[in-house]
């Protein structure tokens, strides 16, 4: 390639750049917000006993096969998977050791349901809650790699797989709601998260994100010193989460990625139209094609005994 033809791609694909970077923030997706009624969950490592009561009691009441050990005896799930929607693991660094449940965020501008394309994946206007319908899937597990925390599970050894994740056991949940002895709101069924119901010292506590993050404040204050950066994780994160958790040892060790506060569809969606928008990226990225094809063709000598073809 010439020096006045790198010259030209180089000032072409600039200026594309250039105008796509100006035009994002004026196109930016306008972030989201949790319905009023939005429901989530609370944990809290430091009450939790690794006790996997949760772990059981979820594959229950979502009529999931038990994961066990070799020795068929033990339930051994070591991560979230097409028969685990949600399990206990165990952190360590040095002497410090945490336990830590793992599930569904229910993201506020949730990342899967954005990158579905037969909307499969959605959000409840109601709850918040991030369902599957598996009537519109297609397969194609999009949703699986855009989850930034790993949740979205596939069914490879089924003929007709589906995809696996926690809906915060929605159809346990029924009626109106009211609200408990404690405060938090409960459905006329007076079920929720199966998970929630069993945890015997509170770890995990089900509710409207407001009371979770009124309860993640009520803890923080009783118990100066104990959480790490005296804040729940999930208040801005990836722009909110309707799964919450308070920590004494800092957030990335124990698996929950540092994403910033804009959501991950927010972000693409921002990115995208900036680069798209009037297609001004694309005409300059073909102007610059065209400069290349049309300096290809004076430039090409013509072939011996007959004359020049363009290439």
């Amino acid at each position: 390639m010439t020096p006045s033809r790198r010259t030209a791609l180089k000032v072409l694909a600039g200026g594309g750049c250039a105008a796509a970077a100006a035009a994002a923030p004026a196109l930016a997706r306008e972030p989201k917000v949790a319905p009023p009624g939005a429901m989530g969950m609370l944990y809290d490592t430091t009450r939790c006993i690794g006790c996997k009561a949760c772990v059981f009691a979820c594959q229950q009441a979502n009529g999931l096969e038990p994961e066990r050990d070799p020795s068929g005896l033990h339930l051994a799930p070591v991560d979230l998977g097409a028969r685990t929607k949600n399990v206990i693991k165990l952190y360590k660094d040095g002497p410090r050791m945490s336990y830590v449940k793992a599930q569904c965020m229910h993201c506020v501008d949730p990342a899967c349901a954005s990158a579905c394309m037969l909307h499969s994946l959605q959000k409840d206007p109601k709850t918040g809650v991030v369902h599957y319908d598996p009537s519109y899937c297609v397969g194609c597990r999009y949703c699986q790699m855009a989850c930034p925390f790993g949740v979205t599970k596939f069914e490879f050894d089924k003929a007709a797989p589906k995809i696996v994740k926690c809906e915060l056991c929605r159809h346990r949940v029924k009626g109106e709601a009211k609200k408990d002895a404690r405060g938090f709101t409960r459905y006329a069924s007076g079920e929720g998260p199966a998970c929630c119901e069993v945890c015997p010292r509170e770890a995990v506590v089900y509710g409207t994100r407001e009371e979770l993050i009124a309860e993640a404040a009520r803890r923080i204050e009783e118990n100066p010193g104990r959480y790490f950066e005296n804040r729940a994780y999930g208040l801005t994160e990836a722009g909110g989460t309707q799964v919450l958790y308070l920590s004494h040892l800092p957030f990335g060790l124990i698996g929950l990625p540092d994403l910033g506060g804009r959501g991950v569809p927010h972000v693409a969606y921002s990115i995208q139209e900036g680069i798209y928008r009037g297609f001004v990226a694309p005409v300059a990225l073909y102007g610059a094609l065209a400069v290349a094809m049309w300096r290809n063709r004076r430039g090409a000598a013509p072939p011996a005994g007959g004359e020049g073809v363009p290439s």
